[in-house]
């Protein structure tokens, strides 16, 4: 199981995110609200503005302060590496 760092030292495990989006408009403000009264909010931020929303397939919903680009190209980095290792076995 790959784990990607969401900001200040949080791991979310790569293969349980299904989506990372922005968190400026109105369905993902919405989604973010229905989760915080659900209590279905995970909160990483530290203070800091909210830059991405990552929703997991257990309907989690993760607030990062890192933007949704650099968490996307994390991912992309772990499934270059998750291709790398298939290769040499």
């Amino acid at each position: 199981m790959k784990f990607i760092n969401v900001g200040f030292g949080n791991m979310v495990a790569a293969d349980r995110i299904v989506v990372i989006a922005g968190p400026d408009s109105a369905p993902i403000k919405r989604l973010v609200q229905d989760a915080k009264d659900s209590g279905r909010v995970i909160d990483v931020t530290c203070g800091r503005r909210t830059r991405a929303v990552l929703l997991t397939d257990s309907e989690h919903v993760i607030l990062s302060a890192i933007q949704s680009e650099t968490i996307s190209n994390r991912l992309g980095e772990n499934a270059s590496d998750e291709d790398e290792e298939e290769a040499e076995d």
